[in-house]
């Protein structure tokens, strides 16, 4: 029952992804794949899957595979169940027939395909399912008055959710889950977690959540200096133990490398001279000693730095006095009142829907009102960062990265431009990638380097550390913890939220609430109440 992997190599045009991968993935062991954006990490999964070619090498599988599905498209006219139940192919099937038969003149030959039908269903414990998947997606926070719904009829996270229920379906030999905390809650992660811990089968899981990764790990599969490399413990422990083992070799090619000088010193000194044996002795030594050569490890991390605004704000940066907003009859924010002060770091967390995005869009000054009153403090200057990019960024659009910046700031030099753009990774010709062109992470990082240029004293954040990598999600937290303006940011990663927030708004229950104190201070005042 494991996922073994023999000889894979993966190029893309002239670059090297990864190669001559041999591993085998055992049962009970939780894999995390890791790796920077664009080191291979989904491409190697859909390799496993047999969605996308090797280069060359052979994939090995055991009967039943849970895959996370990211194309909720092709769904869209199926009930979100029958959805679920699909995570077990064999089984929907026979339903599927099943109810064709039904409907169909019963014959002799239809009794006993029925029959046969049967068989399939008692085999793949078919009895059950419509209660297991219900369980599944009651977990995933999609209540029971939507299961009966078309894909299309629920909202777009909760389609997501519901791929992922697929993916779990049916007690599968082996998950492959590519960013499964992607449109979760802190309360569906909590629940997957656990799932994901009483699960017996190989899991191999790509996610850019630390904490999640950590909490559920057993060993990490880190694609870097194109190959894979299996670490026992989580995320934190490989990180350790990555960089002692690299330290280590550093220290020890140096250390040859003196010895190799002293050798050759000897030889250029002896070697016309009487003592041949010793020189050749010397020569055999050097051969032996000479430094391997290290791979350049494709990690990068960007420098992220908020410098000090150029005018402070004012001691209140905003208040909110029964501010409302609805989206047609549904009220997201009823008679909300808030006071936030200059250097308040507020970490947003709740379940999704409850209104994080539209109160960061409402202090951003991107929504309107419906009701109530919003003060801004004296020389308040926004930066605001939104969850969907294409709010600021024409995904369409021939600008370059590099033009795009350039507009966010009147009078700056080309110089500055370039030293921002290659903090964001977007060295040589990169700084001239059209914005059409970018990746997802790509867009952030851009998005974010705009609030850099710009030395504005207050931030509003929705979803950060969406598509970015775990080094670019740890430079945001570090950004946010040093930063000497006020910062409001909605996220649902735990780590990033846990290091950078100093309070915490929780829209968890009916009303929004304020929790003065970090997010383990808050989780632990839960536990109390």
């Amino acid at each position: 029952m494991t996922v073994s992997l023999k000889d894979i190599t993966k190029k893309m045009g002239p670059r090297l992804l990864f190669e001559d991968i041999t591993v085998t993935f055992n049962p009970e062991s939780r894999y995390g794949l890791t790796g920077p954006n664009g080191a291979g990490k989904s491409t190697l999964l859909k390799i496993v899957m047999g969605t996308e070619e090797a280069t060359s090498g052979t994939v090995s599988l055991p009967r039943r595979v849970g895959f996370l599905k990211q194309n909720t498209e092709q769904f869209h006219h199926q009930k979100v169940l029958d959805v679920v139940i699909m995570g077990n192919e064999r089984l929907s099937k026979a339903f599927v027939e099943r109810e064709e038969l039904y409907s169909a003149e019963m014959t002799d030959e239809v009794g006993i395909r029925l029959g046969e039908l049967e068989e399939i269903v008692h085999e793949e414990n078919g009895y059950n399912a419509e209660s297991d998947a219900e369980e599944l997606l009651v977990g995933m926070g999609i209540p029971l008055e939507l299961h009966q719904k078309k894909m299309h009829e629920i909202p777009t996270d909760r389609q997501f959710r519901a791929l992922l229920c697929q993916a779990l379906f049916g007690n599968p030999d082996a998950l492959l889950l590519d960013e499964p905390t992607n449109h979760l809650d802190l309360e569906s992660i909590g629940w997957l977690e656990k799932f994901l811990h009483d699960y017996k089968g190989v899991l191999v899981v790509v996610s850019h959540d630390r904490h999640f990764l950590n909490a559920v790990t057993t060993h990490i599969a880190d694609i870097d200096y194109e190959t894979l490399i299996i670490y026992s413990g989580n995320y934190d422990q490989m990180l350790l133990a990555k960089t002692a083992v690299r330290e280590r070799t550093e220290l020890e090619n140096k250390s040859k490398e003196k010895k190799v000088s002293q050798l050759k010193e000897f030889v250029a000194k002896f070697g016309a001279g009487t003592r041949a044996s010793q020189v050749q002795s010397r020569l055999r030594e050097i051969d032996r000693l000479e430094p391997q050569e290290l791979k350049k490890s494709n990690i990068q991390r960007p420098y992220i730095r908020f410098y000090p605004p150029e005018k402070p704000s004012g001691q209140i940066i905003f208040k909110a006095s029964s501010i409302s907003k609805a989206y047609g009859a549904k009220e997201v924010i009823h008679h909300l009142s808030l006071e936030v002060s200059k250097g308040d770091r507020i970490g947003i967390i709740g379940n999704n829907g409850k209104g994080k995005s539209t109160l960061l869009k409402l202090l951003a000054g991107v929504l309107p009102l419906d009701a109530g009153t919003l003060e801004l403090g004296h020389q308040v200057q926004i930066g605001y960062f939104p969850q969907n990019h294409a709010d600021i960024l024409d995904k369409k659009s021939r600008m370059t990265a590099f033009d795009w910046l350039k507009k966010r700031r009147e009078g700056v030099y080309d110089q500055e431009i370039r030293s921002i753009l290659g903090k964001m990774l977007f060295g040589g010709d990169d700084a001239f990638k059209p914005i059409s062109h970018l990746s997802g992470g790509e867009t952030a990082r851009l998005i974010i380097g705009g609030m850099m240029l710009c030395n504005y004293n207050v931030l509003i954040l929705d979803e950060p550390n969406n598509h970015l990598d775990l080094e670019a999600v740890s430079a945001l937290s570090w950004a946010l913890q040093d930063f000497k303006g006020t910062v409001l940011f909605a996220s649902h990663d735990r780590d990033l939220v846990g290091n950078a927030a100093t309070k915490i708004l929780s829209f968890e229950a009916d009303r929004p609430h304020l929790f003065d104190g970090k997010l383990d201070d808050y989780f632990a005042s839960k536990k109390k109440c």
